[in-house]
């Protein structure tokens, strides 16, 4: 029996009142995922000795992609990894500017003990073990010291500065402030190195660059943030580019660039370019087989497309695309029945409210909420753990005399649903039904 922690039991029961996908404990909620975890434990343990690795999940609306990446996340982070989640849009990140998506990685950067952004943590911890090793090596000579940690720094970052030789560069004035105790300069020679735009230009003078990194200087960047994490303790970097449907309703043109932009990621993984690299993607069906996706580029859609003819018991969780089943009704009542342990776990009357919340219960809460849906349980899952605990296990909780059976009554109003979930139910839907139970 895995034994909760409070603060993880109350992050978890916290973001399911919300209707959000916890960022921790998701392996608590894991349902249905077994069938990929050895490959993608393979496909880690590839990344972290070198290699690098490039993953397309595919589901329709509610199947769970985003659980499906931030438990991936969690796996990696468990082996030291870092992780970044971009979500992709037109307007704030769109995928053909890659160093506004550079720069959304190091705003969401985390690791397992430090929250975003953990970038300059990151490079305060490179800098420090560079430091240690110098000071290993060259005891007794305090004068060379700097030196002598400008040239390592600049041996570990050899393969990147043929490409890049900025990102070094800025590094060592980065270090050179952090130790005149500048603190303002420092600052801004982070922002550079984090991609962020409009950094002072006596910042940039400082450490001999000009202007802020364009495309490709992004793709030098994330070379080097990947040998930082590396000699930092952090054996690779996932990253996870969240809802790439987006692309289908951008303006052609831009659609376009956005595409072959991701081609353009691909192939560079592929190469080799990026060891320690995870870079992973999640979508609908329709961004990979519709018109207005991935079949608009024919060498991207090549390099994704895998057969999905065959029984869904049969998909290779190897392959370079997944797809998800998303939820039964046997799957959501299972998952509740989980939520409902949790939850009790860290009530006063753990026993109450696993008899009142039974999974009788639990299974006619799963019905109801499916059948207020149109029955597309598929959706139902967000929804249905929202009321699961908002609605009734804090009610059982806090009230002795509250019993569901008799005091609840199901209803799902527009304002439960995103916009997506309205469109999705609205001509099924014919109102608020009662749960008689």
């Amino acid at each position: 029996m895995t034994v909760v922690s409070p603060r993880r039991r109350r992050e978890v029961i916290d973001a399911l009142r919300r209707g959000t996908v916890p960022v921790q404990g998701l392996d608590l909620l894991a349902v249905g995922l077994d069938r990929y975890q050895t490959a993608l434990d393979g496909e880690l343990d590839l990344v972290a000795g070198g290699g690098s690795v490039f993953k397309a999940v595919r589901g329709e609306y509610g199947s769970g992609k985003t659980f499906f990446s931030r438990h991936l996340a969690e796996r990696a982070q468990r082996r030291g990894f870092a992780t970044a989640e971009v979500q992709v849009s037109e307007t704030e990140t769109p995928l053909h500017r890659l160093e506004t998506v550079y720069r959304r990685i190091t705003e969401s950067l985390r690791t397992a003990s430090v929250p975003p952004s953990a970038f300059r943590s990151v490079l305060d911890s490179w800098l420090f073990t560079l430091d240690d090793e110098v000071a290993s090596a060259d005891l007794g000579d305090p004068t060379g010291a700097g030196s002598a940690v400008d040239r390592v720094l600049d041996q570990r970052l050899a393969g990147v500065s043929t490409s890049m030789p900025a990102f070094a560069a800025v590094l060592r004035a980065y270090r050179a402030a952090v130790d005149a105790g500048d603190g303002a300069r420092a600052e801004s020679l982070v922002a550079w190195l984090g991609g962020q735009p409009h950094v002072a230009a006596a910042a940039k003078r400082s450490a001999g660059v000009k202007g802020d990194l364009d495309h490709f200087g992004a793709l030098g960047a994330l070379q080097g943030l990947l040998v930082v994490l590396r000699d930092a303790g952090h054996p690779g970097l996932l990253v996870v580019l969240d809802e790439v449907e987006t692309l289908q309703r951008m303006r052609g043109d831009v659609r376009d660039k956005a595409l072959n932009a991701m081609r353009q990621l691909i192939d560079e993984v592929d190469s080799g370019r990026f060891p320690g690299l995870y870079l992973a993607i999640t979508g609908t069906p329709a961004f990979f087989e519709g018109p207005s996706g991935i079949k608009r580029l024919a060498p991207l859609a090549q390099r994704l497309h895998v057969d999905f003819d065959t029984d869904s018991r049969f998909d290779n969780p190897r392959a370079v695309q997944v797809r998800l089943r998303g939820f039964d009704h046997d799957a959501l009542v299972e998952l509740g029945a989980r939520v409902r342990d949790i939850y009790a776990d860290g009530a006063d009357n753990a026993e109450r409210i696993r008899s009142v919340v039974d999974n009788d219960y639990i299974a006619s809460l799963a019905s109801a909420v499916a059948g207020n849906l149109g029955g597309k349980v598929g959706i139902a899952p967000r929804i249905f753990l929202k009321k699961l605990v908002g609605d009734v296990l804090d009610r059982v909780d806090q009230f002795d005399d509250f019993d569901p059976r008799v005091h609840y009554q199901l209803t799902v109003a527009d304002g439960d649903l995103t916009e997506v979930e309205q469109n999705l139910t609205r001509p099924a839907r014919s109102g608020d039904i009662d749960l008689d139970l």
